[in-house]
């Protein structure tokens, strides 16, 4: 008899193995699919008791959730320029979790990395627009992967918790930014929303042809399945997926443990810091507060509801962007904060978290452990 309780002599059990075998695995697929799915529908109902105890009609505002996000091509293309950004933050959670890392500081890596796009764009002002964006990019990137990729090396070499550290990191970004913006780099001419001067027209990213949604929709895209690949397919994966199922063991099979902890954050950072030079090139035309939009808090939910699985990211992202898009609708329609959907998202996020606990425990999970 073996652990599952099959006989492993003759035909018999040569067959029955693979199959027990086969449904643990599919038990697993089963609860990554369904275990995500109930927890947004648990956070449904919440919100919709929420909802009820501030005097909304719940499914009114479902409905006008559902218009604002998805109703016509309009909102469609509003959800997917919101999902752009979220797809490549995302990943700034998304790579360092591979190595039992939970890093939520990717607002910090946008701000620098826009900050320091901008910056490229006025310098290099008059450029062809080819050089003129693949420097912004890099750039950008550069200064992201550096800004998370600290937050590594503090988690490896001195012990840091690398939450804690993220989130610090994030409110000293944005001090430095606002100092910035609103002082030394700032462009007189900005009053309500003060900024830096707005880069070259020439260094503008255009639009998906027929659409208003810009390139760095298609970015992120590529980018999560790129990421995907990786983590599945590559040495490079497979030894942060080593590390962060058992460190020790890492380190005793002579795999360099800090060295993959900073990449694998300088890795999530360099995306942010796209994020950010894809907002400044394809949006707002400058560096100012409307680049500081909570992209960090947003990406880190997509994250976690995708389960830290890049190719999940696209789907995770396009749901919360839609969110997102909806506010607006939801306070023109309700007479509601639009910090409404906010909570929305704040509640979902609880749920996911929770739902965390369930993997493993589920009766899919007994029935193939029982070889049912």
């Amino acid at each position: 008899m073996d652990a599952f309780g099959a006989r492993t002599d003759g035909l018999a059990g040569r067959r029955r193995r693979p199959f027990l075998i086969r449904s643990a695995a599919n038990a697993a697929l089963a609860e990554a699919i369904l275990i995500p799915i109930a927890a947004v529908g648990v956070a449904f109902v919440l919100f919709g008791l929420f909802l009820a105890v501030v005097g909304s009609p719940p499914l009114e505002v479902f409905s006008s959730i559902y218009r604002g996000a998805f109703g016509t091509w309009f909102s469609w293309q509003n959800t997917l320029v919101r999902a752009a950004p979220l797809m490549l933050v995302a990943l700034c959670t998304t790579i360092p979790a591979q190595l039992g890392l939970v890093v939520i500081g990717g607002d910090g890596a946008v701000l620098l990395g826009g900050l320091m796009a901008a910056l490229c764009g006025l310098v290099l002002a008059g450029a062809p627009a080819a050089v003129g964006l693949a420097v912004m990019a890099a750039c950008a990137a550069v200064v992201g992967a550096g800004w998370i990729g600290l937050v590594g090396a503090l988690r490896h070499y001195r012990g840091v918790n690398e939450t804690i550290s993220s989130l610090l990191f994030t409110y000293l970004a944005v001090s430095v930014f606002r100092h910035l913006v609103q002082g030394p780099l700032r462009d007189p001419e900005t009053q309500n929303y003060p900024g830096t001067y707005p880069i070259d027209p020439a260094f503008a990213i255009g639009e998906i042809p027929s659409t208003n949604i810009h390139w760095g929709l298609a970015a992120g895209i590529v980018a999560c399945i790129a990421i995907w690949i990786v983590i599945k397919r590559t040495p490079f994966g497979q030894a942060m997926r080593v590390v962060g199922g058992n460190p020790r063991a890492a380190r005793i099979a002579g795999l360099p443990v800090g060295l993959l902890t900073v990449a694998a954050c300088a890795l999530g950072g360099a995306f942010a810091g796209l994020a950010g030079f894809f907002e400044v090139s394809a949006v707002i035309g400058r560096a100012n507060s409307a680049l500081y939009a909570h992209y960090g808090l947003s990406a880190v939910l997509v994250s976690f509801v995708a389960r830290h699985n890049a190719a999940a990211v696209i789907p995770a992202a396009i749901a919360v962007g839609g969110i997102r898009a909806a506010g607006g609708l939801v306070q023109r329609a309700h007479g509601l904060p639009d910090a409404t959907v906010m909570v929305f998202e704040g509640i979902v996020f609880l749920v996911v978290l929770w739902s965390a606990s369930w993997y493993g425990r589920t009766p899919l999970s007994r029935m193939a452990a029982d070889g049912k």
